[in-house]
């Protein structure tokens, strides 16, 4: 199969390129190849977004905000010509609900903020975290929905999100089956009901980038790419 057009997306909404402040990217020099690559796969604009983690990455607005700088200055003396700005993937933990209330959270688009779930079980307040994201006026996005093996034989759990207005996030990785097939499976079953809002690298390595080159030979990323719900280039 030819080759997915990454340059389609415009914009990654979903990575980890600030160095030495989570586990993505070690050092600016491995920042600046990774962004590099990425913008040889089409993109032309990348919103990284470090975690957020209470008790491991203590990441502040003024953490990332200054490793963006950092990472746009290394970039621009490479001459590389691809936009960089920064968010956030906030960990759903005892502790974000007080970060809402404080309306302190990184944004992205349209007011959009990216967070993500424990992999191993539902948390207790997950329901309660997302009604004071939305009742803030934030526009809560799911990040890698398709990885959280606790929904996976639990269809009707996606398509309530979805009916909340909760905006599902892929990664485009998982598609590969590089997740498991399990999660490749769900990745696939999500593409085919039309309820994914944005694509994501998660790129925090080398292998990531393999992972989008391999990706871009699945039939369901040509398929989820010509759908229109998808968000991305409107960022």
């Amino acid at each position: 199969m030819e080759l997915a057009d990454l340059g389609v997306l415009g914009t990654d909404i979903h990575s980890h390129f600030i160095p030495g402040i989570d586990d993505g990217a070690k050092t600016l020099e491995n920042a600046v190849d990774l962004i590099a690559s990425m913008a040889a796969l089409g993109y032309r604009k990348v919103i990284t977004t470090p975690h957020v983690m209470s008790d491991y990455y203590k990441n502040t607005p003024k953490i990332i905000l200054d490793g963006l700088e950092k990472v746009r200055e290394a970039v621009k003396q490479q001459g590389l010509d691809i936009e960089i700005e920064a968010a956030a993937e906030y960990y759903l933990d005892e502790t974000l609900e007080a970060k809402i209330d404080r309306e302190e959270l990184l944004t992205f688009g349209n007011n959009y903020v990216l967070f993500e779930l424990p992999f191993i079980n539902e948390p207790v307040n997950m329901e309660q975290t997302i009604f004071a994201l939305q009742s803030t006026g934030y526009k809560p996005v799911m990040a890698h929905v398709e990885r959280y093996v606790y929904w996976h034989d639990q269809w009707k759990k996606y398509e309530e999100l979805y009916n909340r207005g909760i905006i599902l996030q892929l990664n485009i990785g998982s598609l590969t089956g590089a997740y498991g097939p399990e999660v490749k499976k769900t990745a696939e079953k999500l593409v085919d009901a039309g309820i994914i809002g944005f694509l994501g690298s998660d790129c925090h390595h080398a292998g990531h980038i393999r992972m989008l080159k391999k990706a871009s030979r699945m039939p369901y990323l040509h398929k989820v790419l010509k759908q229109d719900q998808l968000l991305n280039a409107s960022l």
